[in-house]
């Protein structure tokens, strides 16, 4: 599976927000958006996530955050990728380190092995050292996507 089936470049951001919230709630309008869904669709993913989060911090640690859901409203996977260089302090992680890349992605109900799938993915790519130093100082959307999917462009 490649990044760049489940992830737009419009769906990369330089976040502004710098509470947990705030950004949970950018990347969520970003998704709803992007899908056109319907206020109750959106109410019922931002309690997806929200929910998510309550159970447990989706801060994985190395300054990464996941917040992931399967939601029904989505027939194929989506990410959305945000990074806040100086990082969002009150997104508790599981190292205590200060979150800064954060990357949410909600799947269909019933696809759990692409869920898997991707979370695999991103945690490998986020683990590596010199991804996760380009992804913290990527300055642009479009910069962001490229060092996600590989993809480079002039």
């Amino acid at each position: 599976m490649n990044l760049n089936t489940v992830l737009s470049q419009d769906l990369c951001c330089i976040l502004e927000d710098s509470s947990k919230n705030e950004v949970l709630f950018s990347l969520i309008n970003m998704i709803t958006g992007k899908l056109s869904l319907k206020k109750d669709e959106a109410d019922e993913l931002t309690k997806g996530i929200f929910y998510r989060e309550q159970l447990m911090s989706t801060g994985i640690g190395l300054g990464i955050a996941i917040p992931h859901v399967r939601f029904k409203g989505v027939s194929e996977p989506i990410l959305a990728v945000g990074i806040r260089k100086e990082g969002i302090p009150d997104y508790k992680s599981i190292d205590d380190e200060i979150v800064k890349v954060v990357v949410m992605i909600i799947v269909g109900e019933s696809q759990h092995k692409k869920h898997i799938r991707l979370l695999s993915i991103i945690v490998s790519m986020c683990k590596n050292k010199e991804t996760r130093k380009k992804l913290i100082n990527a300055s642009s959307g479009q910069e962001i996507y490229e060092i996600m999917t590989g993809h480079q462009h002039d």
